[in-house]
């Protein structure tokens, strides 16, 4: 479940993105195009973060039982800061590669990431993960006990961290577009300023 909001979150992301980029004279069929080695590179990223950065001492070492453990993937362990750097050097190797404009196809991809970022956070929730502590506030998220931190017991509610991000990613969307209109109204140029709105929303 995990992997099919993330493909949910690709298509929004790509939905967008292209008609983003048709509405500043782009053609919709590049934006796939440049998925093609963006969301690769990403994938790749997002799991030599968790890999190497994350958490080494899994998947290297004297006690490692499996030496090729770091490449299956589908047992889990992704960062989304590799995917967001190394997918962005895909990004750019693809636009150099059609001769796109990089800052600007950043500009349109940025809220649509936000927005794939967003669904992404629910597999967090089927996977009942990247919970925040204990709460008694009504929106609380009741763990399985197979995933109940030690010392909890059952029925303790705990913040649902994901479902905060989830909310912060539309929010930060949200003021991606905003701002982009307001510049465009006051004749002031966009020129790459989206992709930073992102980074520091995120």
């Amino acid at each position: 479940f995990y992997a099919l909001c993330i493909l949910a979150g690709i298509i929004v992301c790509l939905w967008l993105s292209a008609r983003r980029w048709a509405q500043v004279g782009g053609t919709r069929e590049r934006v796939y195009d440049v998925a093609m080695w963006a969301i690769p590179a990403g994938i790749i990223g997002a799991r030599a973060y968790h890999v190497l950065i994350t958490d080494p001492g899994s998947y290297f070492g004297p006690n490692v039982s499996d030496p090729w453990a770091f490449l299956k993937i589908w047992e889990g362990g992704i960062g989304i800061m590799g995917a967001v750097s190394v997918g962005a050097l895909g990004a750019w190797y693809g636009c150099r590669r059609y001769g796109m404009n990089f800052p600007a196809f950043a500009d349109a991809v940025a809220p649509g990431i936000l927005l794939a970022q967003a669904f992404g956070r629910w597999g967090n929730w089927f996977n009942q993960e990247l919970f925040g502590k204990p709460t008694t506030l009504p929106w609380g998220l009741e763990i399985d006990a197979a995933h109940l931190p030690p010392g909890y017991a059952d029925g303790t509610l705990f913040h649902p961290a994901f479902l905060y991000e989830a909310l912060w990613d539309l929010v930060g969307a949200a003021l991606i577009v905003g701002l982009e209109r307001r510049w465009r109204r006051r004749g002031q140029s966009v020129g790459g300023r989206l992709i930073w709105v992102y980074l520091m929303v995120y």
